[in-house]
């Protein structure tokens, strides 16, 4: 979403983080500035900064619940609808220690997690004494911020609390409200992603038996086409390896290779792997192919009792095999599974372990579930086989979320 002149001439859904900051009594305008413009404002403070404003105080302005962790209630699912929903996120004050967290992309609380899972532009407001403001780890991490699209509006000279003099005083919530209103259209969505080289494997494959027929399955690749759509609006350069994907489904923006069989699959990835930052193997893969195939269709020549053997031999393993060799690359699997609930978790905890993708994304499918154009619903395990979250809905409102998330592992893994 753009910010343009006239943004915020309209109602908007905003959330207003508020860090452990003295100043964060001066929100608390803010919020009612905000809301008597006619938008609907939610607050999600950290939890120490509670001890300068009260969840009672959030709730009585804004009119909805408040939390600070993702362990409060529902709010272990509320960041992703909070995400979802949030069309600006201002965090206001910005302390230096939550700069340093959203820089290094944690999700320790429900605010960071909150911005980690959103799409919408992102306004940080610092403040914090002038020693901590200027020194080079706050620069530093206010330069990332500002390298991935994230808006920081710079903090005010004055007297601070230590009774000081200097730069890092909250600006006066008028003034906020002020530059919120001026935002143009030179602010840009968050850009996490921006440069980073990404491939994603879509769509089924095809395992030929002749020139005419083929093992296949249910996959359409529209799940991992709409991935790679919101890859790409984070900044991301973005490879779609598609097998069998209806060219209708495709987008012009994105490369495209094609790759109709697990085989010529398995050669992209290990020619892409070395030269990318991000792998995401969505495609269903065939795990076994036809030892042969036919020169010529294959024809009946019997009666009605007439069979036909086919040998089968194993594919490689695609994504064992990319976490394998390129340990550099962030992996992301998906393993489509049958059975009941416990079943599918018990198939997706061992995938997991065994295959050592830093995420795996779980699906219950068959049946009219997980193919095509439905609803859908995803756990996200890490390679210890642990739920971190989970995800529904249409597969362009959980690709969102998804890149959000894929996009926090990333920056997790290239910073530890």
């Amino acid at each position: 979403m753009q910010l343009t002149p006239d943004f915020l001439t309209s109602p908007r859904r905003i959330v207003v983080g508020v860090s452990a900051g003295i100043a964060a009594y001066k929100i608390t305008y803010l919020v009612r500035a905000l809301i008597k413009a006619g938008h609907q404002v939610k607050v999600v403070p950290t939890e120490a900064s509670l001890e300068f404003v009260g969840k009672t105080t959030w709730q009585a302005l804004s009119g909805h619940p408040v939390a600070t962790s993702v362990f409060d209630g529902a709010a272990g699912v509320e960041h992703v609808e909070i995400a979802r929903e949030a069309e600006l996120i201002v965090i206001a004050p910005a302390t230096a220690d939550v700069l340093a967290r959203l820089a290094t992309g944690q999700a320790n609380d429900l605010l960071t997690t909150t911005v980690l899972a959103s799409s919408c532009p992102v306004v940080v407001v610092p403040a914090m004494h002038t020693a901590m403001y200027e020194n080079a780890a706050t620069q530093g991490n206010l330069k990332t911020l500002q390298d991935r699209g994230i808006i920081i509006m710079e903090p005010a000279v004055g007297d601070l609390s230590s009774g000081d003099h200097g730069k890092g005083r909250l600006p006066e919530p008028e003034e906020i409200f002020t530059f919120l209103h001026q935002l143009g259209e030179t602010a840009t969505p968050k850009q996490d992603l921006a440069g980073v080289k990404v491939f994603i494997t879509a769509g089924g494959t095809h395992e030929a038996i002749d020139p005419v027929r083929f093992i296949g399955n249910h996959s359409t690749g529209r799940f991992g086409v709409e991935i790679a759509k919101q890859l790409q609006e984070r900044g991301a350069k973005v490879t779609l390896l598609s097998a069998n994907i209806n060219e209708n489904l495709l987008p012009a923006s994105i490369e495209i290779i094609a790759t109709p069989s697990a085989n010529e699959m398995y050669q992209a990835v290990m020619e892409l792997a070395p030269q990318y930052q991000i792998g995401v193997f969505a495609a269903a893969v065939a795990d076994f192919r036809p030892e042969t195939q036919a020169e010529m269709k294959v024809k009946k020549t019997g009666g009605e009792e007439e069979t036909l053997t086919l040998k089968l031999v194993k594919n490689p393993d695609i994504l064992a095999s990319a976490v394998r060799r390129f340990p550099h690359l962030t992996t992301i699997g998906f393993a489509a599974e049958t059975g009941n609930p416990t079943q599918v978790a018990s198939y997706g905890r061992e995938k997991a372990i065994r295959k050592q993708a830093d995420l795996l994304a779980l699906n219950q499918v068959g049946q009219g579930i997980g193919f095509g154009n439905v609803d859908t619903m995803l756990s996200i395990l890490d390679k210890t086989g642990e739920t971190l979250t989970s995800f529904s809905g249409s597969k362009p409102v959980i690709a969102k979320e998804l890149s959000a998330l894929i996009a926090a592992t990333y920056q997790s893994k290239n910073h530890s």
